[in-house]
């Protein structure tokens, strides 16, 4: 990964840099997600996007056509400069890097919470408090993802922090009680 985030800073730096001074940075910063999520729904954008076989002028007019109406011109402007430089294939890492350092500028933390079933606004905005608490951070995002498996309850993970309030680690935390006195 140091490779890909050596290529990738340097655009992701530049997008944050230029759409600070259009103060635009918080626009770009949800359109980057929306195309992170666009990005790795649709295999079939990213194999034409990514296709060493496609010129670069068609790869641009794709995307004006995508994205014309949608993002702001900084964003689509460096969309156009990566595919000319048969860089779109790094377009994730691109915009995750670009996320990395929109939220260090603005001081946002980035939450992973696994949870059993899918959270309501409520349960978010009370477990984002009791995450910024400990995070010590004035704002924080959630990376939401669902995963039946721990049966009950949640997994948030801050940093190298971990917090499992899941009833699947009870369990295991159980079993290795037990197992380590018996």
């Amino acid at each position: 990964m140091p490779l890909l985030n050596s290529i990738a800073s340097p655009y992701a730096d530049a997008l944050l840099q230029v759409s600070d001074q259009r103060q635009e940075a918080d626009l770009v910063a949800e359109q980057a997600k929306q195309i992170l999520e666009l990005w790795q729904a649709s295999p079939e954008l990213r194999d034409t996007m990514t296709s060493p076989v496609i010129e670069p002028d068609a790869k641009k007019g794709a995307l004006v056509a995508l994205f014309n109406d949608q993002v702001t011109p900084s964003l689509l402007n460096l969309m156009q400069l990566m595919a000319d430089r048969q860089r779109i294939s790094l377009l994730d890492a691109v915009l995750v890097r670009f996320l990395e350092l929109f939220r260090e500028q603005r001081g946002i933390s980035l939450a992973s919470v696994i949870s059993a079933t899918p959270l309501s606004e409520a349960q978010q905005d009370k477990l984002r408090a009791k995450v910024k608490a400990v995070a010590g951070t004035e704002s924080v995002e959630f990376d939401l993802s669902v995963d039946p498996a721990l049966i009950g309850g949640f997994v948030v993970s801050l940093g190298s922090q971990v917090i499992d309030a899941s009833l699947a680690g009870q369990v295991r935390r159980l079993g290795l009680a037990l197992a380590k006195a018996g």
